[in-house]
């Protein structure tokens, strides 16, 4: 891939020399999978700055942005199950936000895969519901009443009428994308006044990714920054939005998902997920504290300006 050199993408800090690790991608080891949502982990990363100014952990050199929307054209999807489980965990934060905002009409998910949080939606009775997604594959195992709410592509904000959304959700993608800032900047521009954008993202403070270091799954090829709850915070922030919360919550998946995220080697995993998949155990949802963290902030109804 082409690799181009940035500053930090939340307040432009241009301090490089805090070099958190070099990069150790080998391109030979990347497979389809790669580039997809849940898979198993590489434990490969690109260079990471952390900065001083924000706290972010940030790539550079990453990739070029049309490098990066062909890589997740072509992923490879077979994480559905792991999908629904992610999104009902994601839906229990959806009555607090929907005490907030003026009505249920008009909801965006930005890198929806294969649309399971559009599921949690509908059945909330939002209208005017929409996913974009970038990879062919997830789409195409959508259920066949959520695959026409879900535009394949890139998030751009010019695709949509501003002002026009209520909430705004984006999971466990913001730190795949080469300019998170404008992303949430994009997103105060869709909501409406009074609106919510609705985030998941890892915490790389998180007492998990501490205990793994840099075998944590959270450094992967895919992550071209990672946010703590400062970072995630001043983003927000920066952004314009108002009333913001930053929590920690615990994730629900079965026990052969977990089994992927284990810091072993590659065949003994695999043989050990064929297992736990074959048996009813495997099948078990179990709740872990994952080291995600999930991020509120509102559109003002009286207005403010992005800083």
């Amino acid at each position: 891939m082409k690799m181009i050199s940035r500053r930090c993408p939340i307040c432009s800090s241009d301090d490089a020399s805090r070099v958190f690790a070099e990069s150790n991608v080998d391109a030979s080891k990347l497979d389809a999978f790669a580039f997809a949502s849940r898979k198993v982990p590489e434990y490969m990363h690109h260079r990471l700055i952390e900065c001083p100014m924000c706290d972010l952990l940030y790539a550079s050199p990453l990739p070029e942005r049309a490098e990066l929307a062909k890589a997740y054209q072509e992923a490879a999807f077979d994480s559905g199950v792991e999908a629904h489980y992610a999104s009902r965990t994601y839906g229990r934060f959806l009555p607090a936000i929907c005490e907030r905002l003026p009505n249920r009409a008009g909801a965006l998910d930005i890198g929806t895969g294969d649309g399971a949080f559009l599921e949690e939606l509908v059945a909330m009775k939002f209208t005017g519901v929409v996913g974009v997604e970038p990879s062919i594959a997830p789409i195409a195992a959508a259920a066949p009443a959520i695959k026409p709410l879900i535009r394949q592509g890139l998030f751009r904000p010019e695709d949509f009428e501003p002002g026009s959304f209520n909430l705004i959700t984006c999971f466990q993608t913001m730190e795949h994308v080469d300019d998170p800032m404008a992303l949430c900047r994009g997103a105060m521009q869709l909501l409406k006044p009074g609106g919510a954008l609705f985030l998941i993202g890892h915490n790389r403070r998180a007492l998990s990714a501490k205990l793994m270091g840099r075998k944590s799954p959270i450094f992967d090829v895919e992550h071209l920054q990672l946010f703590s709850k400062a970072s995630a915070r001043q983003m927000m922030e920066r952004a314009g939005f108002t009333d913001i919360r930053v929590s920690s919550f615990v994730n629900r998946y079965p026990m052969h998902y977990w089994m992927k995220l284990l810091p072993m080697p590659g065949k003994v995993k695999a043989a050990l997920i064929r297992f736990a998949k074959a048996i009813k155990l495997g099948h078990l949802p179990i709740p872990l504290p994952a080291g995600n963290m999930a991020i509120v902030g509102y559109r003002s109804s009286m207005g403010v300006s992005p800083m």
